[in-house]
């Protein structure tokens, strides 16, 4: 970065800091003037965190075949504020539809938003972005001045403001029954201001109250201020966790007694009442609750009257509270199960939200969150093998599959991505059929994508030579974690034969096709010579003419010329060799004409450079000798050798890989799994 960048941004995040500080106070009447102009001037705490979210995006599957098949053609509405959540799009639909039907007034404004996980599944991220979109939109609330006090306790002379400590609603001053000129208040302020009753509270805090009598009743007398929510101000965002069950008290909800204020006024006066309370700071934005079941449920009396009445009672008697904010609650389900089987929360159960947060079942979204990790880590810029993130998130996407009759789990795994199987594997069923089959506890067990990164950085440094992963370490760290987690046994062999009998034996192939091509890549005429002499083949095999070797003058019939093709085509399982003959020759036919005479390149047909390749496999033996590390023969072995290894660096690997990967690939292949 530079001196200016540095100047730049500098300066940005001091005007941000500025925008954000407090604006002039205004009178209660200009405020109500500013909600004649302006509703977001009263907007509650579910419709400013909705705008922060913003409009939503429309992504139509149907132009994408992976997802077409996932999401049946339907369009989703994307929201770029959790852009990089992925593989959530179900959960952030359910989250922003509580959040629409609160703003608009429904029953879930008197509900707990609460989302159901496993852990590592993003709950705790979920909430950590809706606070920090709440953080984004301000709300009015009430302030007063009063005199500055020094150190001693006496009066400077300055006056200063005093905010309401529950960041209360200025509208909470008015009741709305109350008769004015034989018109109730409500209907005056919808009339008057256009503020709807359904934002006339009429609660007002013991706050308030104490100062409202100060005044004589005198509501002129207090000001309104803008404010912005703040999770280090503790200003409308407030983050509440569980405690000791025999130490918690509701104090964590609703504040406390401040001792020492008892000198100076009674138990039961506000003014020695401390508002330190999660229902109190987060009034009016959001107030988070971290694994909320796992306290005693006497502490958690408050929250029913807060979400249901929208105030709650204060200790010692000072007068009821007001709350008008969103209440977020997470944990896994294992407190959940045990809090909704015990029949006396069904008070609580009637209030609660219930949104599940699952782990990924798409390979694609998963291997995303890893990537997103390793950018946000010091391993960013460390070497990764190609395959090795893939394999990471294939395996832990399959732990969390639940089993099917239909076909292998494997299978299951890569519908789920979105892939089209109905030429590989005959058994495995569409998306839906499986989603209906498995039900909605599919995803909630598993491995967890924490459980998996330690893994990944575990592989990073499994290596003395370099800081780098690769598939081979991958598995290896993999069955040594499974085996050291004492998990239950089943479970733990389960997880291990997944590796063996899917993970193992894809790469071994992938591994294969990596060599080789990198092998004739490097030995460009091995390619070229194969794809000239089945062109050439295949021509003279269409027009039922024998052939010549002008070397060798040997003789090809077309029997002959028959059983040579097939030698290219079966490797590549192609079935139908009469038409792929001549596609390939009408390709190469039109290419000719375009370049003097002369073939094009093996590469350039994809069709037939897929056989090319698959048919190395058969000719291994050939390879082996040039990729290994041992003494070469002569100097073009040698030279052969060091221009593969030169192709595996731009295929991704490290020389260090490249050289593990060879000394493996050569040892296992000599007992090649198979796919189960």
């Amino acid at each position: 970065m530079s001196s200016n960048e540095s100047i730049g941004i500098l300066g940005q995040l001091q005007d941000d800091y500025v925008n954000k500080q407090q604006d002039a106070p205004i009178s209660l009447s200009e405020y109500l003037d500013l909600c004649k102009q302006d509703k977001w001037a009263y907007a509650n705490a579910h419709e400013r965190l909705l705008k922060a979210i913003g409009e939503p995006t429309k992504l139509d599957t149907s132009s994408d075949p992976k997802l077409s098949r996932i999401f049946s053609n339907r369009v989703l509405n994307v929201y770029p504020a959790f852009s990089d959540f992925y593989g959530m799009e179900d959960t952030i639909s359910e989250i922003t539809k509580f959040l629409k039907a609160a703003a608009q007034g429904l029953e879930e404004s008197k509900q707990i938003l609460y989302l159901l996980g496993p852990v590592g599944s993003a709950k705790s991220s979920l909430a950590e972005r809706l606070k920090e979109l709440m953080e984004q939109e301000p709300f009015y609330t009430l302030a007063v001045e009063v005199d500055e006090l020094d150190e001693a306790g006496e009066k400077t002379g300055k006056k200063v403001l005093e905010y309401s400590p529950v960041n209360e609603d200025p509208l909470g001053l008015f009741d709305p029954s109350q008769r004015v000129g034989g018109r109730t208040v409500s209907d005056i302020m919808e009339e008057t201001y256009g503020i709807e009753r359904r934002y006339m509270k009429g609660i007002m805090s013991p706050w308030a109250v104490q100062k409202l009598k100060e005044f004589d009743g005198d509501r002129s007398k207090f000001l309104v201020v803008k404010r912005w929510p703040s999770k280090l101000d503790q200003v409308g965002i407030s983050k509440t966790e569980p405690a000791d069950e025999n130490t918690q008290d509701i104090s964590a909800l609703v504040g406390k007694t401040d001792v020492r204020k008892l000198e100076m006024y009674s138990q039961k006066d506000q003014r020695s009442f401390a508002y330190s309370g999660g229902l109190c700071t987060g009034n009016r934005g959001i107030m988070e609750f971290v694994e909320m079941f796992k306290a005693p449920i006497k502490t958690l009396h408050p929250l029913l009257t807060a979400t249901q009445e929208g105030n709650f009672s204060s200790p010692e008697n000072i007068g009821m509270i007001p709350f008008n904010g969103i209440i977020l609650a997470h944990s896994n389900e294992s407190e959940w199960t045990k809090f909704r089987n015990n029949k006396e929360n069904e008070a609580f159960l009637a209030r609660t939200y219930l949104v599940r947060v699952p782990y990924t079942l798409r390979v694609d979204e998963e291997l995303k969150i890893y990537q997103k990790l390793l950018k946000n880590s010091a391993l960013a810029k460390a070497p990764v093998a190609p395959g090795t993130l893939e394999m990471l998130a294939e395996w832990s996407v399959m732990t969390r599959l639940k089993e099917t009759a239909h076909s292998t789990v494997y299978s299951k795994m890569r519908v789920y991505n979105g892939e089209n199987l109905k030429d590989t594997d005959k058994k495995a069923k569409p998306y839906t059929d499986y989603r209906d089959e498995a039900g909605i506890e599919e995803g909630m067990d598993g491995s967890d994508t924490r459980w998996a990164f330690k893994t990944l950085s575990k592989v990073f440094n499994e290596a003395s030579d370099e800081v780098s992963a690769d598939p081979i370490r991958l598995m290896n760290v993999l069955e040594d974690r499974i085996k050291k987690e004492q998990l239950a046994g089943e479970v733990a062999a389960h997880r291990i034969n997944l590796i063996k009998e899917y993970l193992l034996p894809k790469y071994v192939e992938f591994v294969g096709k990596e060599i080789s091509t990198a092998y004739v890549e490097s030995y460009k005429d091995f390619g070229q010579n194969k794809f000239d002499q089945y062109v050439l083949y295949a021509d003279h095999w269409i027009q039922d003419q024998d052939y010549r070797d002008p070397e060798t003058n040997l003789t090809l019939t077309r029997a002959d010329l028959e059983e040579e093709l097939q030698k290219f085509e079966k490797p590549a399982g192609i079935m139908n060799g009469k038409d792929f003959r001549n596609e390939v020759v009408n390709y190469v036919l039109r290419a000719r004409a375009n370049n003097g005479g002369k073939n094009p390149a093996w590469t350039s047909y994809k069709p037939l450079a897929n056989v090319i390749e698959k048919g190395m496999f058969t000719t291994m033996e050939e390879i082996l000798p040039v990729i290994s590390y041992t003494a070469k023969a002569d100097k073009k072995a040698q030279e052969r050798h060091e221009e593969f290894v030169k192709r595996m660096d731009e295929k991704g690997y490290t020389p260090a890989q490249t050289r593990v990967l060879t000394e493996w690939y050569s040892r296992v292949r000599k007992n090649k799994p198979t796919m189960g």
